[in-house]
């Protein structure tokens, strides 16, 4: 089973990427087929890659658009070249050990139907999951697999065949529920998900809203995912859900005025393409653990 890695960077952290592809290297197995995609920098001109593919973007794109480029490199490979599974890594993170690569074959080949695995992402210093590193409403055992209804952007394996077929990752999301957006496409195309806690990456413990622009675009792209992929009765029950827990949540002014402007602009704009799962995928994710209300 071929395998292929896509990396996106901006070219902040060269000596943890160039130690992110040499774990990469080192896996057992046929080599993996690396991309280096560099949002706003040239990946070609970084140190210590090595035989490494590279995509040189003149503007930050943001995460999904960046990362499509990569996919798309991949994707237009000859049949005879093209992964039949793709890795996508965030550049500061590092594989655990040399058998990750064997592992996710060996999951792939006895599952025709599994189209995409979320790794374990663990700190390297303590150890420790984050909660929101367990795609998960009842997190329970970080070191417990199981299905799942959504993945890890920065740590997964995706099969080519789901992308060639549900498509790729929403460009307009820019940053944040890309992923989602993918997921929840591929889970009414029939195929599963799963959390797998025996393929980890390793990768500092870091907090989301360290983005500028963090509060706005979780809301704005809330109401995307909501908007183009659920059935209309559903929409306004999962806004509303959300609407109240942030706001129960968050009583700091300054928090909830972009989260708020970023709902208002996720309302009052186009969300792109709409693809309404059917209800059936509904019953499957209540079946999971996560009815698309919450």
């Amino acid at each position: 089973m071929k395998l292929a890695a896509v990396i996106l960077t901006m070219g902040n952290r060269p000596a943890e990427l160039a130690d992110l592809i040499r774990t990469v290297g080192k896996q057992q197995g046929d080599p993996i087929d690396v991309v280096v995609v560099g949002n706003g920098v040239k990946a070609s001109e970084l140190p210590d890659l090595g035989e490494v593919r590279t995509v040189d973007l003149p503007e930050n794109l943001g995460i999904p658009a960046g990362r499509n480029e990569g996919y798309r490199v991949l994707l237009e490979l000859p049949p005879e070249q093209r992964p039949e599974v793709i890795l996508t890594l965030d550049d500061d993170g590092s594989l655990d050990g040399d058998q990750v690569a064997e592992k996710v074959r060996a999951a792939f080949a006895a599952e025709p139907r599994l189209g995409i695995v979320s790794f374990r992402i663990t700190d390297p210093e303590t150890g420790t999951v984050q909660r929101r590193h367990v795609p998960r409403v009842r997190v329970g055992d970080p070191n417990h697999s199981s299905q799942v209804t959504t993945f890890l952007g920065g740590a997964n394996a995706t099969r080519t065949a789901v992308l060639e077929q549900v498509g790729l990752l929403p460009a307009e999301f820019f940053l944040f529920h890309e992923e989602t957006d993918l997921a929840w496409r591929a889970l009414d195309a029939g195929w599963s998900i799963e959390y797998r806690a025996d393929l980890t990456l390793n990768h500092p413990a870091t907090s989301p809203t360290r983005h500028a622009t963090y509060h706005r675009m979780v809301a704005r792209n809330r109401v995307w995912l909501a908007k183009r992929n659920l059935p209309w009765p559903l929409v306004p029950v999962y806004l509303a859900v959300w609407f109240a827990l942030t706001v129960a949540r968050n009583r700091d002014l300054s928090t909830l005025r972009p989260w708020l402007a970023g709902f208002a602009e996720g309302v009052r704009s186009s969300a792109g393409p709409r693809h309404p799962m059917r209800w059936r995928t509904v019953w499957r994710m209540t079946r999971l653990g996560r009815p698309p209300i919450i």
